[in-house]
């Protein structure tokens, strides 16, 4: 349970294979010890973008730190989850070493990514290396693309949808069952210069002064798709992970120690992991006390009871925040460019062969594709707003949904995903206090 990189104790770590299933060594330990350790209220924490263990804990580490400070009287517990996901490594993540940026307009893939591909898709080593050549060698827009964006489907294993890739208006939002996004089963020269002029939007590339300012080409975001294609993999697996997994572990540990209060906190598509682990959640099961999202990379409306844009569909958790016995906080920022531009294009994608390019960012804001991390929770009736400051100041709902727009912290980051991951913040932490009633 101790560990030296760790700024908090007690804290327990629980890692999940991709199916759901724990590492029972760890969940014992979790069960065994909470009790004993006296633990009131734990807080378990959801990484998102990260690719192997040290990267997680990092997070978890810093943003954990400020809580004893914060809450001292508080007889609090720490949990970090590990799953398989992944960052690309030419992410930016605030406060971290960066990484060397690639060639200007030759995006390639280095040997960290290279690696983190093939540590969530074991087995897919010749697929790897065939997408990073085809990157690499970016030999003509026709015939090569098509077959980058085959080896694309076949690393995240999606099968063909037809002979067009058509999809349905059922098939376009997480308000009913995932189907597989368009931009998988289209035409990839289309999609990758869709991504190629949605990246030049939010300034992935830098135009010196004077330099003529040439159309982006479609080999300039066949990279975007990769990581759009990789990151559906990774939101579907959240899902999965959340419901089979952690959510039948609180399940359990309600049965060992009905007494601690569970708070859930998630980050990116970890936000998605805690929100289905509620579905998961056993019936009579009252232990978790609240839940806040932190940059959410899901669709705003999965909470909706109906969708504005089709009346007899509802979000895909829909009324999953009344499990909670407190508040569902989501905590959002107009700074995360990873969810204002490119979340709502390659969510659009998914059977609507109009474009986003030319829309401003707050017109994503209103339509069926933005994500909970950009604008908040939507069509949930009683949600109630706070910016930042007031919400530091005020006492949050007890209940119900509740957006904190975080901007005023949340706004550090470099394209093409901005402030995403910027989330280690005093702020943040006592939002999770607030959040949960711990003092």
């Amino acid at each position: 349970m101790a560990d030296p990189g760790m700024s908090v104790t007690p804290y327990w770590e629980l890692t999940f294979d991709a199916d759901g299933d724990v590492d029972t060594g760890q969940r014992d330990r979790l069960l065994d010890g909470v009790g004993k350790r006296g633990v009131v209220d734990l807080v378990v924490f959801a990484h998102g973008w990260n690719s192997d263990r040290s990267g997680a804990t990092g997070l978890y580490s810093r943003f954990l730190a400020p809580f004893p400070d914060l809450a001292p009287k508080a007889r609090l517990g720490y949990v970090g989850v590990l799953w398989p996901s992944m960052r690309f490594s030419d992410e930016p993540i605030p406060d971290f070493k960066p990484v060397p940026a690639v060639a200007p307009g030759r995006p390639a893939l280095d040997k960290n990514t290279r690696h983190a591909l093939l540590e969530v898709f074991p087995g897919r080593a010749v697929l790897v290396e065939q997408l990073a050549r085809l990157l690499e060698q970016r030999p003509d827009e026709g015939a090569s693309l098509e077959e980058f964006g085959r080896l694309v489907r076949l690393l995240v294993e999606v099968e063909p949808q037809g002979p067009q890739g058509a999809f349905t208006a059922d098939t376009l939002t997480e308000g009913v069952p995932e189907g597989t996004p368009g931009m998988l089963c289209g035409d990839p020269v289309a999609v990758c210069a869709d991504f190629a002029s949605a990246l030049a939007e939010v300034g992935t590339t830098e135009v010196p002064t004077g330099a003529a300012v040439t159309p982006p080409r479609a080999w300039d975001g066949a990279h975007e798709l990769l990581r759009q294609a990789t990151y559906f993999a990774m939101k579907r697996r959240a899902g999965t992970v959340g419901e089979r997994g952690l959510g039948r572990l609180l399940g359990q540990l309600a049965g060992r120690a009905p007494k601690v209060r569970v708070h859930l906190v998630g980050h990116s598509f970890g936000a998605r992991l805690v929100s289905f682990a509620l579905r998961g959640l056993p019936e009579g099961v009252h232990t978790v006390k609240s839940v806040t999202l932190l940059q959410a990379a899901f669709s705003h409306y999965a909470f909706a009871p109906r969708l504005p844009h089709d009346s007899r569909a509802s979000g895909v958790l829909n009324g999953q925040q009344k499990r909670i016995d407190g508040p569902l906080v989501c905590c959002h920022s107009k700074h995360d460019s990873a969810l204002g531009t490119i979340y709502p294009l390659a969510s659009r994608m998914a059977g609507d062969a109009r474009t986003v390019l030319g829309l401003s960012v707050n017109s994503l804001l209103g339509a069926k594709w933005g994500a909970l991390g950009y604008g908040g929770v939507q069509a949930v009736k009683g949600t109630r707003s706070f910016k930042l400051a007031d919400a530091l100041k005020a006492q949050l709902p007890t209940a119900g949904c509740v957006n904190i727009d975080a901007s005023a912290v949340v706004k550090r980051g470099g394209a093409p995903s901005g402030a995403h991951s910027d989330i280690c913040h005093r702020e943040l932490a006592r939002v999770v206090l607030a959040a949960g009633r711990v003092v």
